[in-house]
């Protein structure tokens, strides 16, 4: 009996200490590997940073900046504190004097990814979903990722207690600016969707987002869904039968339509199919870095006729280069083309992407914008008034 019972209670200390050792391990995992997933997949490259003029600083400082497109959400950090990774959280936004950050959601990426012919059968989102621990219904319905992290914006907005506001109206924007003329230390978001497939074929959930926050959605990603073609995807098809429905029900509710990562045949039949004003939110331009992520020059000037905006972004594939210079020679282009009513900026801040410089060094667009010889009113603009205008024209009143 003896020895049963030391077998025993071997066994029982043995299972503690295992049950010991897995604790502590998925403790250390789930405390410290979404900063390490979020450090490797959104790296800084900072040669590609510059000196900056004392006239950028002076100007900048009078700017109201505003950047399209942020997927600061999907990596589970606490956006609410400074840190040392990555591109986006509200410190640094006050530091770079950005008025205010478009954060998009992710709800599914392929694996591997590509530029072209992706399909939907893969997903690198779930391993982010587990790893980050957003719950049991995540890890099975994209439209409950999306309302997961919407939840995080809005508490991230409750826990500021006060620097970051998070903007659903026209009534919010214009409330948020008076603020912001008493205190410079505050910063404000916008909630968006990139990609329909999160509305898993439902027209209700248009209903059940806007009620979320969500003020803007992305018609496609990395894949074609069933609302439209992604310029990623297999078919690039265009805008579907129930796509047009969900385009109708989300101008009913004043939510704003984003191109980027559409098909060009998806592009054509939504500047048909409505004549509210569009975004693009984060793209380059061909006619300054040729690829099948790009829009042609028929494309902005589509977009310009319908009084849309252009968000440039900062990486590599969107500017052919690795510094503000690149991001200033995509603006100018499109400003050559069509005026610079149309043209914005669109980051891809924490968008898997490695780029020259975080939010707190902003100021490295306005340095460049100056050597291209940009004036300080076209500055402003680029800078931030063309979105805040356009956002002040579209947004729900209330």
């Amino acid at each position: 009996m003896n020895r049963k019972r030391r077998v025993r209670n071997i066994i029982f200390f043995g299972l503690i200490s295992t049950l010991a050792i897995v604790t502590v391990l998925a403790t250390v995992i789930f405390s410290f590997a979404p900063s390490f997933v979020a450090k490797r997949f959104n790296p800084i490259d900072s040669s590609g940073k510059q000196p900056i003029s004392e006239a950028a600083q002076t100007l900048h400082k009078t700017l109201a900046i505003a950047d399209l497109h942020a997927d600061s959400l999907l990596w589970g950090g606490d956006l609410t504190k400074l840190t040392h990774y990555g591109h986006v959280d509200i410190p640094r936004l006050i530091q770079g004097h950005v008025a205010l950050q478009v954060f998009t959601v992710v709800t599914k990426v392929p694996a591997p990814l590509l530029l072209e012919n992706n399909d939907d059968r893969s997903d690198d989102i779930t391993k982010l979903a587990v790893l980050q621990r957003w719950g049991i219904p995540a890890l099975f319905s994209l439209a409950e990722r999306a309302l997961y992290q919407a939840k995080r914006l809005n508490a991230l907005a409750s826990k500021a207690h006060g620097p970051f506001k998070l903007i659903t109206s026209q009534q919010d924007l214009s409330d948020y600016f008076v603020a912001s003329q008493q205190n410079s230390q505050i910063t404000a978001g916008l909630l968006g969707l990139e990609g329909a497939h999160a509305l898993e074929g439902k027209l209700e959930n248009v209903d059940r987002f806007y009620q979320a926050g969500f003020r803007l959605i992305g018609l496609a990603h990395f894949f074609d869904n069933d609302v439209s073609g992604s310029a990623h995807g297999i078919k690039k098809g265009g805008l579907t039968p129930f796509g047009q429905e969900v385009l109708q029900r989300m101008e009913s509710h004043h939510m704003i339509i984003d191109l980027a990562h559409a098909s060009a045949q998806t592009i054509d039949e939504v500047l048909d199919f409505t004549n509210n004003p569009i975004l693009v939110s984060h793209t380059g331009v061909r006619g300054n870095c040729n690829n099948a992520r790009n829009l042609n020059d028929r494309q902005i000037r589509q977009i310009a006729q319908h009084h849309g905006l252009i968000g440039i972004g900062f990486w590599k594939t969107a500017t052919c280069g690795k510094n503000a210079t690149a991001i200033a020679r995509a603006i100018r282009y499109v400003t050559d083309l069509v005026g610079v009513d149309y043209v914005a900026l669109g980051s891809d801040f924490d968008g898997a992407v490695r780029l020259p410089f975080d939010a707190a060094a902003m100021v490295q667009v306005t340095n460049a914008l100056l050597i291209e010889n940009f004036s300080k009113q076209d500055i402003a603009k680029i800078m931030g008034l063309n979105v805040l205008n356009f956002l002040q024209a579209l947004l729900p009143e209330k």
